[in-house]
Parts: structure tokens; sequence; C-alpha cells
């Protein structure tokens, strides 16, 4: 081969340069660049021009400069390296990156420096370095995730069991969980649920997870779990989710139990705690506050609660009232007259549904622990009995009927919304117990504005009514 490539001449070996190289550099002994030769068009962009005549070590950046002295170096030398180096662009372009190897020809000591342009090369790595600083950010957003859940699940105070849906081998189980069954979090998994929950109830609990598997989620029941003195009453609902391809049935366990609002109770008020969480209407226990310390069964199901955990510290605002108002007009007339009775609102779950309940309540401020306590009754029980409102709203519809024909549907209009707007002006003040300041808000009206209408429709005394 070597005898064969001696014949070629300059022009044949300038050729087999450019073809092989993306640039050729002809240089003296000293690395002054005498010629170009651009075997890429796309080079264009170096301006290599100018670099005749220039020290191959100028124009380049000076990060590459140590390189440039190491290439010249090793021209005559069997351990020749390719070399990447930068050459700069211009203001504001990302540096031209080219891989330089050099070798020395003739007998006056010329080299030649051949380049491969490495654009591709370092998209490319800038594309994976991109794709790995991604693929990390993604690592990190599910470790947070991962370690908020296990936080969540190792910290709340209800009880939660995950298990294989078809053998129903229990995967994971918090303290709570373990707490509840009596037994300690290892000993719990691995276990399966027919083991763990044995009693009466587990042929309950067994139609409940051929249901969740079914369906993919089931209604609340409560079952009876244990024997002996050990028989425990529990609350269950169960969903089922997949993971990794594998069907997984979620539960949640909460004990029937008393919730009493003294730490130290009577067996008499035990008797009285036990009656009222069996109550068929809502009863809840708040401080002077609002915030709820006690509730029985029927208020978590109207609010569409799985255990009292879930309400516990909660204001009571958050599931009953139109708005927040309703409870604050609670709160004032009990603290005022000690007791309310009939006053009409709304009970909403946490899922969204909603009925119309009537609220009494009575207050024990002056008590060891003052406390506060609301019946919640829902309406639709007592739907039978005569209205408070009918028989007073009776006589304003049949009013207006016997003006139809009398008078034109335009003055018809207008009469019936002035009395539409004087019954409900005196129903927020019948509610409030003539609070005005409470009776404006819960309009959503201005008090001045209240008091334009109040002296349009002639509504009580201006100078006698509550403003608190």
């Amino acid at each position: 081969m070597k005898h064969s490539l001696a014949t070629l001449d300059g022009k044949a070996a300038s050729s087999l340069l450019t073809a092989v190289s993306d640039i050729t550099l002809l240089l003296d002994k000293s690395g002054r660049i005498l010629d170009v030769s651009l075997g890429n068009p796309e080079l264009s962009a170096l301006d290599t021009k100018s670099w005749l005549g220039k020290q191959w070590v100028d124009t380049v950046t000076v990060e590459s400069r140590d390189k440039i002295v190491l290439l010249l170096k090793e021209r005559a030398t069997k351990n020749a390296r390719w070399r990447q180096v930068n050459h700069p662009v211009g203001t504001g372009q990302a540096d031209f990156p080219m891989l330089y190897r050099t070798g020395g020809v003739g007998t006056q000591g010329l080299i030649v420096a051949m380049g491969r342009d490495l654009r591709a090369a370092a998209a490319l790595q800038q594309k994976l370095l991109e794709a790995q600083q991604a693929l990390e950010d993604d690592y990190a957003r599910l470790r947070q995730v991962d370690t908020r859940y296990r936080l969540l699940f190792q910290t709340t105070a209800e009880a939660v069991i995950v298990a294989d849906a078809t053998s129903g081998v229990v995967s994971e189980a918090n303290p709570a969980a373990a707490q509840l069954l009596g037994r300690s979090g290892k000993k719990v998994i691995g276990l399966a649920l027919s083991e763990l929950m044995s009693g009466p109830g587990s042929k309950m609990l067994q139609g409940l997870l051929d249901t969740v598997r079914a369906t993919g989620r089931s209604e609340k029941v409560r079952i009876t779990l244990g024997r002996g003195a050990g028989r425990r009453e529990f609350t269950v609902s169960s969903s089922l989710f997949r993971q990794e391809n594998i069907a997984h049935v979620l539960l949640r366990l909460a004990p029937v139990d008393l919730r009493p609002v003294l730490e130290k109770t009577t067996p008499p008020a035990q008797q009285l705690t036990q009656l009222m969480d069996r109550f068929p209407d809502g009863f809840v226990v708040t401080d002077p506050a609002g915030q709820i310390v006690a509730a029985n069964n029927a208020f978590l199901d109207a609010a569409e609660l799985g255990t009292f955990e879930q309400a516990r510290g909660k204001s009571l605002d958050r599931w009953l009232g139109r708005s927040p108002v309703d409870v604050r007009v609670l709160l004032s007339n009990l603290q005022q007259h000690g007791v309310v009775r009939h006053f009409s609102s709304v009970l909403s779950g946490e899922f969204g549904a909603s009925m119309d309940v009537e609220v009494s309540a009575v207050s024990a401020l002056n008590a060891e622990t003052p406390s506060l306590a609301f019946m919640l009754r829902d309406m639709r029980r007592v739907a039978g009995r005569d209205g408070a409102r009918t028989p007073h709203l009776a006589a304003p519809v049949e009013q207006l009927t016997e003006l139809i024909g009398r008078v034109s549907l335009k003055e018809l209009v207008r009469e019936s919304t002035d009395m539409i707007e004087r019954l409900c002006i005196e129903a927020a003040l019948e509610l409030t117990g003539d609070n005005r300041a409470s009776a404006a808000e819960m309009l959503g009206l201005s008090r001045q504005s209240l008091y334009i209408k109040l002296r349009r429709h002639g509504l009580g005394d201006l100078e006698s009514g509550n403003e608190a």
C-alpha cells in the first residue's frame, strides 16, 4: 500500500484527503495554516478563508489550545490520537466542535490536520443529557410521591389494608390496622384475610370482597370479627385497583365504638353515649368554636365519612350549612340563648350528596368542658308533618292567583317579586333571631340594602333590631 500511494501526485493526494475528511488543514512545522480544503460545504460558517496565515492555535477556543499543542507534537509519532477541539463562531452562538488528527508529509516538515464535523454527535449527546435529566427529574418526583404516600399511609389514624384480590393475602397494612386487629405490622403482612379476620362476620367480609372483585367498589358494611372477649364490630369499605397488572383490594376499617366527649365518664354517661351513637338522627358535639369533638354514625353516614377521625377537629360548617353563615348564626344564638330549635339547613357529604336537615342545638358553656351539641334531623322523614312555612306561604300565593285576569302580567310579576322578596327577608330574620347583620349576610346583601328593603316593605322596628 505504501508503494502504491507513493506514486500519487499532489492533486490526487489532496482529493483523497478532502474525500475522507470534512476539513483538511496544511500547516508548516510551527503550526501556521498554509492551506484549507473543505470536504463538507456546511463548514462554510467557520470562515476558513480568514484562517490562512494564522497560527492554528489562534483559531480555536481557549480551552482547546492545549489540545492543538498536543496534536502538533503527535504529528510524527505512531501514537497520534483524534482530539476534539472547538472553533468559535460568533457572539451568542455555540462553539463549533471538530475532531482532528495530524500527520507529517514530505521532507519539509509540513503537517496535515484532518478534521471531522462533530455537530451531529454533539446534538445527540445534548439530547441524551436532556433525556437523562428528564429521567432523573421523573425519578425524583416518583420518590417524592412514594415518600408522601408512605408517610400518609403510616401516620393516618384510619386503618387501611391492601391485599391481593385473587388470593386475599395481605401485602400492606398500616400501623393503625395492625393495632386495630391486635397484631404487630410485620405479623399482618403475608396472612390471608380469611385468617386475619375470622368470626361471625367472615362470610359477610367474603361477600364484600366478591362484590368489589366484580364491580370494583362496594358499599360500606358493618361486620363482627373475633370471638369471645376479642369480639369487635367494624364498618368496612373496599375498592379495587390494579398495579403492575395485578388486582388489589384496599380495605378501610373503622371500629364501631363510643366516642365520648370527656375522657372520664360515669357508666350512665357511657350508656347515654352508646345510645346516641346508635341514634337514627345525626348527633354532633363541638367545642365553642364549632370544632367537632364527637359525632355518631348517623352523622358520619350523612357526611359520607369512613371514620370519625376524618371529622375530628374539623369545623362543623365544612358539612353543615348552605353557607358558612348558617353555623355562625347557630353559634351566635347558642351563646346568647343557650338553645336553638327547628333551624332549617343543609347537610352536604364529602362526595356531593346533600339533604335538608332540621337542626336543634343546645350549649353547655358553663360545664367543666364547654361544648355544644347539635341534633340533625333528616327533613325527608318529617315531610308529612305540617311545615312551619306552608300556612305562611299559602295566603300570598292565593292572593296572587286572584289577581290573574285583573291586572297586567307586568304588574303581576312586579307584585310577585315584591312578595317573594318580603317572604325571603322575613325567613332570614326568623332564622337569625332578628339578627339583621347575619340576615343581610345570609341574603347576600349589604346591611344598608337590607335596611332600605325593610323600610320599603314595612318590616319590623328599625330601632329595635339586633345588630350584633
